[in-house]
């Protein structure tokens, strides 16, 4: 079948618009605890810009392992300053891009049928009732680092250290405990108050003094290849509007970075 000339210009014209909103897309990688708070982000960046942001979450010490493989990430949002330093040191971050977004907390949430006593803080896990707790896995979740921080403070771990059940981050985490494959979890404050979540369960925060800060830090990665781009969502994520947003959320953004 020949293509008429409206129709081959047709064609042609949706192939250049594919085309340049691949070029104008940002992939970022996003640790798991931004999840519902970089959503509403990257739909405002959008919107104002024009330019569109495709978010992977994860564990920070996993994609902290897969950029050191090049993998084709134009930015990492991780959930400690660490990762971001190590990049950094080993050249692999564009020059003055590191910069510290937010600090995370942490809490202890139940399904809201749950019988559990969150009254009694981070003790609530020496219940009897309590057989499966979830964190998210310490060996590369910078959350996860701060559960057992937690529960080693109040001398709890070895307590409960068989009952640990590992997500391989912070929202994989949230999820066994809405499902129900675990009874109680130490998750983000964030992700308890996440759309998904919020109306699902109890939460009670674990006081910020029994855990080292989860300062969180972002930059952007020397190979990618859309830096103007990511200079300017950089830019957008300094702003105070993006501040409010990441508050809304739980995030502690009075120490962010004053550049």
């Amino acid at each position: 079948m020949r293509l008429r000339r409206p129709a081959v210009l047709a064609l042609l014209l949706t192939v250049f618009l594919c085309q340049l909103c691949i070029a104008q897309e940002l992939t970022v990688a996003a640790a798991a605890d931004l999840q519902s708070a970089m959503q509403q982000v990257a739909a405002h960046f959008e919107r104002e810009t024009g330019k569109s942001v495709k978010v992977i979450y994860g564990s920070s010490g996993s994609f902290f392992q897969q950029i050191q493989n090049s993998a084709p990430f134009d930015m990492f949002f991780s959930a400690n300053l660490d990762y971001p330093k190590k990049l950094e040191s080993a050249g692999l971050i564009e020059a003055g891009s590191y910069y510290q977004y937010a600090r995370g907390r942490i809490v202890v949430w139940v399904p809201k049928d749950s019988k559990i006593n969150l009254n009694v803080g981070l003790k609530a896990l020496l219940e009897p009732g309590v057989q499966k707790i979830a964190i998210a896995n310490p060996q590369h979740a910078p959350y996860g680092q701060a559960a057992v921080s937690a529960m080693q403070k109040e001398g709890m771990y070895d307590r409960v250290k068989d009952k640990l059940v590992f997500g391989e981050n912070v929202s994989q985490t949230a999820s066994f405990v809405v499902s129900g494959s675990a009874d109680v979890g130490i998750v983000a404050l964030s992700l308890a108050l996440s759309p998904n979540m919020k109306d699902q369960g109890r939460y009670v925060e674990i006081p910020a003094n029994e855990y080292p800060p989860i300062d969180q830090a972002c930059v952007i990665l020397r190979s990618s290849k859309k830096k103007e781009i990511a200079q300017e969502f950089l830019a957008y994520i300094k702003s105070a509007t993006i501040a409010d947003v990441l508050a809304s959320f739980g995030f502690d953004v009075s120490g962010r970075s004053k550049q």
